[in-house]
This record gives C-alpha cells, structure tokens and sequence, in this order.
C-alpha cells in the first residue's frame, strides 16, 4: 500500500453507493467521466472535494469520533457527504485519522479515503488529500470542507464552484456573520473591502476579536495555487500547526484574485462539543419538519416533534407532540401519532392511532388502536381494525385483523386469530427456562380474563377460556376450557383472625391449628 510524504494513504473505491433499503446503486457519471467516455461533448470543468475527518473531536468527550455523532438520524459525516455528493464532483476524497475503520464503513463504496497520521493542522490534512489525489490540472476547483458541518447544503456547495468558475480565482472562500464569533477565525480586510488574509481566535488582537465576519472553513481553490501555497505555510502560530487558511494569505501576497462569497451563519455550523451538537440537531429537525409540513403533515408544536431523515410521512398525518420517529419508519395517509410516543424501525398504516406508547420493529396495520401505554415490540403485527389497549405488551407475536387484547396482556410468541378477544391480565407463557414456544388462538376465540395460555398451546377457532385458568393442553374449536381448583369458603375467619390479633397484643400470630372448613358455597 502506497504512503505519501506527509503520512497519508489512499483508498480508492469501486464507483457506487449502498443503503439499508435500495442495496447498492451505481453512483451518476461525473461531467468529467463523461468527457473522458464522450471526448466530442463539451461539458463544463468539473470539481473534486476534499473533506477533513481526522479530528479526534477532544471537546466532544466521547469515545465515538466527531463525525460520526448521529445527528437526526444519520452520523454528522453522511449529512456533508450526501450534499458534496449532489454538487457532481469528479472525485472525492475524505482524510480520515481517529476511528478511521468506522468512518470508512459508512462511506459510500465510490468516495476514496486517505489516513493522516499525524494530525498536524488542517493544511497538514489537506496537503495529505492532494498527494492521495495525485497529479490534478491546475485550473481543477478543489473544494475543502470540514467534517463538521453537517447543515451545509448541496446549493451552496455548487454555487461556491460555479462562482469560482466565473470569477477565475485562485481562491473563493465562503464566510458568515456571526453575532459570537468566538472561536471562529477572523477574516481580515483591506480598505477596499478585500480580502487580504484570516486569522484564527487564539492568534488575533482584541481589536481582530471585534470582527464580526468570519471564515467558514469552506474554500474552493484551484489546484495548482492550493498545491503552491501548501508548500509554503510554516507553523508560527499558538498551537505549532499548519493552518490552511494561511494559504490565503501566501496567495495574497503572490497578487493572486480572491473571492469571499458570503452565506448564512445557520448553514455553515460546525460542531464541536455536544452543546454545539444539539444546536445543530435542532435546526436540522426543524428543516425536516417544516419539509414534511409543507408536504401535508400535521404538528400542533413541532417544537416538541421529533423526526430523523429516514422517517417518511405521508399526507394527512398529524403528530402531537412527544412524538419522536427514528430509523427506517413509514407512516400511511391519516395516521395519528401522540401524545408521547417513541416509534422505531416500524411501518403504521393509515388511519391507525398510536398514543403514549412505545413501539419497535413493528408493523401496525391501516385502523389499528394502540395504546395507551402499550409496548410494541420487534416481530409484532397488528393487523387492520385490530387493537392493542391499555398496558398491552406484545412481542413476536400476529394480532389477526379486528382481533382485540383491549388492557393488561402479554402476548409474546403468539398467532391471534382474526376477530379474536383477548381478556385482561391473559399472558402466554412461552419460555420454559430453555426455549421459547408459540400459542395459537384461533379466529373468533374467547380468552377469558387471568388466563395463562402455557406454550406450546393451541386453543381452536371460537373456543373460549374461563376466567381465570391455566391452559396446558389444547382446547378443540368451539370449546370452553376451565381450569380451576375447587373453592372452599371458610366461615368465621375474619372474627378469629381478628381475635388472634387481639390476643398477639397488637401483632398477628400463626394459629396452632389450621382453622376446619365449616362449610362451602
């Protein structure tokens, strides 16, 4: 495996990307590829882009790499990843260095990847991703972007190449306004309003302090001045590092043209510590839901909505709120979800209603009731118009279509047949210490209140339980099955208990005797 002078190496890989529900796709040809494929067509110059994710993200104080924090759904990584991808670069490369195993692992198996070593600075990092890219045309953009930046856009990535495209540069960097520019690098001006250099936070003066504009970290250089100006920074500075926006500074004292383009605060966050991360969270959940709102989708406070970016929602929802949807969750036309309610990994049918409730790895047919307070568990499937009540757990287990456990069950490893009534306090009691066994309950069958259903167990189409049995053996189709002991009503025992009490100087004691039966009823 090839290493490079400054401690990196490359991994180039196959052109394609891969998800959970699509599998792997080949990834659209880029405007270069196309050249190469169809040399008469003219098309315009492409781009390559270069993301840094080699921090060990010290600030976060967390065992998990920066970039791989999960914010709304997805790590922070995949969020600068899928817009980079959408601005049609010809190549990508990202620097990895802390965790470099799992950051690779979720990368699209087109992106390409290098290892810096040494984490010596961000020009460190990216001199590491342009010796793994190899010899580039010296007009190339290049586009640099943090790992950390998860609410960039494709938009502003793409109007940052094409704004360096027409104004032929050596440079465009993207800066903000801030009303805390507190750890942010100063960008520094002429006269004219030029752009004459950057200066990080613990190098500037107070009065470098007061500048409200800042640097982005976000360039677009061309590669042959970015190769040169690499070459030329030093490590003056506070912390010994190679800062790559030093290069800015090498490129105005060359005479070279700059650019600043100038975009939101919001839309260039960076994330550096967990309270920077709910920052970002919560404007990146806001963009999620305002997107489903406008698409139909009904919140009476999407203040207290949450909804992860794989969560799809079909017109006519209504969310109340303490609702929060991740993972790979679908919820059909005219659903309603909430107050209070956790949903993962599930699929909710239309029309259904699910309020405080918890529910994983489920699916929930169109009409279903859940809840409240019902747990949902991974293999369970409530069929349309069927119910699962008050203090209702289920787990691996099919609740047949308009069948009901209206409150108080536990169904787990089960097949409840359509139409079927399960009464309250009915458990089925699947595991023998060793393995876990299934029940059956037939169509239109009766479970009577308290009953235990011992698995393997099978009770037959409209057979019925009496209150309060124990279920071992199987009951046939249109049965009733009781199991109970015989009753004995003890006459007398509430006098002599007290009398016992009594005599015990206000404390119970044990009878010498059992008490003899004096009759039942």
């Amino acid at each position: 495996m090839p290493f490079f002078p400054l401690g990196g190496w490359c991994n180039r890989q196959h052109s394609g990307f891969w998800s959970r529900r699509y599998g792997f796709k080949s990834y659209p040809p880029s405007q270069g590829r196309i050249a190469r494929l169809q040399p008469d067509v003219e098309v315009p110059m492409s781009h390559v882009v270069i993301i840094m994710a080699a921090g060990d993200g010290v600030r976060m104080r967390s065992d998990t790499p920066k970039v791989l924090h999960p914010l709304a759904g997805r790590p922070i990584l995949s969020w600068i990843v899928e817009a980079a991808a959408a601005s049609g670069p010809e190549r990508m490369m990202v620097v990895v260095g802390s965790g470099a195993r799992r950051v690779r692992s979720l990368l699209p198996r087109w992106v390409e990847t290098c290892f810096q070593s040494e984490r010596r600075g961000t020009g460190h990092a990216v001199s590491v991703a342009m010796d793994a890219l190899g010899e580039l045309p010296d007009h190339t953009p290049v586009v640099v972007l943090p790992g950390d930046v998860p609410l960039l856009s494709a938009e502003v990535i793409s109007g940052a190449v094409e704004s360096h495209r027409s104004g032929g540069g050596a440079a465009t960097m993207l800066t903000a306004m801030a009303d805390d520019p507190e750890g942010y690098g100063r960008v520094l001006r002429d006269a004219e309003g030029r752009v004459r250099g950057v200066v990080e936070h613990v190098d500037a003066t107070e009065a470098e302090r007061e500048i409200g504009e800042i640097n982005t970290s976000i360039y677009v250089f061309s590669a042959g001045p970015l190769r040169d100006g690499l070459g030329r920074i030093g490590t003056g500075n506070v912390q010994g590092e190679y800062y790559l926006p030093d290069v800015i500074g090498v490129m105005v004292g060359d005479g070279r043209e700059m650019a600043a383009r100038l975009i939101p605060f919001g839309d260039s966050l960076g994330v550096n510590d967990q309270a920077q991360l709910a920052e970002a969270s919560a404007r990146m959940r806001r963009r999620i839901l305002n997107r489903h709102m406008l698409a139909g989708v009904r919140m009476e406070d999407p203040d207290r909505v949450y909804v992860e970016a794989t969560v799809r929602l079909a017109p006519g929802v209504r969310l109340y709120p303490g609702v929060h949807l991740e993972g790979e969750v679908e919820v059909g036309e005219g659903a309603v979800l909430g107050p209070d309610v956790h949903i993962r990994d599930s699929r909710i049918g239309a029309g259904a209603r699910v309020w405080y409730s918890v529910v994983r790895g489920a699916e929930i047919g169109p009409g279903v009731e859940v809840g409240p307070y019902a747990s949902i568990r991974p293999g369970a499937r409530i069929e349309a118009g069927a119910k699962a009540g008050t203090f209702v757990e289920i787990k691996n287990t099919r609740l047949g279509k308009g069948a009901k456990a209206p409150h108080l069950s536990y169904l787990g490893d089960a097949d409840v047949g359509e139409g079927a009534n399960v009464g309250a306090g009915t458990i089925t009691a699947n595991y023998d210490g060793y393995q876990k066994h299934r029940t059956t309950i037939g169509p239109g069958a009766q479970i009577g209140s308290n009953t235990v259903l011992v698995a393997p167990v099978e009770v037959g189409e409209e057979g019925w339980t009496g209150a309060g049995s124990t279920i071992t053996r199987p009951v046939e189709p249109g049965s009733l099955a009781v199991e109970r002991s015989q009753q004995r009503n003890i006459r007398g025992y509430a006098e002599r208990r007290a009398a016992r009490y009594r005599e015990g100087g206000g404390k119970d004691r044990a009878p010498s005797a059992p008490p003899e039966p004096t009759g039942d009823s």
